[in-house]
């Protein structure tokens, strides 16, 4: 008998096919709808990138415009939502709130549906649904950080673009333009990565005919790991840990003695290193000019320096990301609700993708448990029997 070849994790096992974005082996280039990644950043607002997403092409003006307007009209926190993420313990993880907010906001918009295909949607009205929860993440993750800093929240501004309307949901200025064009292209740089674990997940349960709004909680699920959006938190933390670029080898010393695994560092897709990181590395030097905080960028070439020297082993997105986001002022835990925020367009994008060419997902396992055995005096139904008596005759016919 053939030994079936298992790979782990999936790794190298190609599942199916997407237009939605690609890492260009010859360019190490993250590309979305063909774009290089750092090019969108460079030139791009976060809503047009969501309108290439989800229809395949940058939008003109009037188009740009017209997502602009509706994203405006669907800022506002539901009542129901911020009742549901009150009655959650103000310790909670940020992502558990943000997958129960959007749980509820799905509850919410599928209610009276009494047939569960009918929750499913047309594509019409999933793009609407993804430009729906696109305009109402930054107001759950912001008003979890306020409320866990003891703080009331706040109304979106229609005077304030995306990005600048979700930092001022989250502290109540209005942000400098230079964080703003800094956390624009974080969100860029965040929103896709072709079959990732979380955007996986989302294709899995959509595959089953389940609606949009269950598979995005599916994904926030995934995406709360380390291993996976957790390791922009993990990062920070680390950061913390060492203190100063001047512990950076003391402490690596110690945790690679420890054989701990020092997030920020590797990805399964790139071997030539992240593509994403000098433009997100860029942001944070900017950053960090801008609030005048040069220890941040002594630790952080420190470590990089020593870890790759040490591993041959490069940074990914979430370790400029981290330490550019605590410059901003987010807290730690409120990194990965972040990622939420810019991964929906993905996420949304390949939903739509899988709905459109649906096949259920269902992969097979090598069995390696113990051999049949039975339960000691049972005795089998006439219709087991029967079942049985059939299966040896269509074996032997």
């Amino acid at each position: 008998m053939t030994e079936p070849d298992i790979r782990k994790g999936l790794a190298g096992v190609v599942v199916d096919t997407t237009a939605i974005s690609k890492v260009n082996p010859e360019t190490n280039s993250l590309l979305y709808r063909g774009y290089p990644v750092q090019e969108l950043a460079a030139t791009q607002s976060f809503e047009a990138v969501a309108h290439l997403l989800w229809h395949g092409e940058l939008p003109d003006a009037a188009q740009l415009a017209e997502l602009r307007a509706t994203e405006r009209a669907h800022r506002a926190l539901a009542p129901q939502v911020k009742a549901v993420i009150d009655g959650l313990p103000v310790d909670s993880h940020p992502m558990d709130e943000v997958r129960t907010a959007v749980s509820a906001i799905g509850a919410i918009e599928t209610a009276g549906t009494t047939n569960v295909l009918d929750a499913v949607g047309t594509p019409e009205q999933n793009l609407e649904r993804s430009l729906q929860l696109f305009a109402a993440l930054p107001a759950i993750v912001a008003y979890g950080q306020r409320r866990r800093r003891g703080l009331d929240a706040l109304e979106s501004r229609d005077d304030l673009d995306y990005a600048a309307n979700f930092l001022w949901l989250t502290f109540g200025e209005e942000p400098d333009p230079v964080v703003v064009a800094e956390f624009n292209r974080s969100m860029i740089l965040y929103a896709e990565h072709s079959f990732n674990a979380s955007t996986f997940t989302a294709r899995v349960i959509t595959s089953t005919l389940s609606d949009l709004y269950s598979a995005v909680v599916g994904a926030i699920g995934a995406l709360k790991g380390p291993l996976h959006g957790g390791a922009n938190e993990a990062v920070l933390h680390i950061f913390d840990e060492i203190g100063s670029a001047d512990n950076v080898v003391p402490w690596l010393d110690k945790a690679l003695a420890e054989k701990r695994k020092i997030m920020g560092f590797g990805h399964r897709v790139y071997k030539r290193g992240d593509s994403r990181v000098p433009t997100m590395k860029s942001a944070l030097d900017r950053l960090v000019e801008h609030y005048d905080r040069p220890e941040v960028a002594e630790l952080y070439s420190r470590l990089e320096e020593e870890f790759v020297s040490r591993k041959g082993i490069y940074p990914n997105l979430d370790y400029p990301s981290g330490p550019a986001y605590n410059l901003i002022g987010f807290d730690t835990v409120t990194f990965t609700p972040l990622f939420v925020a810019a991964r929906i367009t993905g996420w949304t994008a390949h939903i739509i993708e899988q709905q459109a060419s649906n096949a259920l997902i269902r992969p097979l396992s090598a069995y390696d448990g113990v051999d049949e055995r039975h339960i000691d005096g049972y005795v089998p139904t006439e219709a087991e029997r029967a079942a049985a008596e059939r299966l040896e005759e269509n074996a032997a016919g």
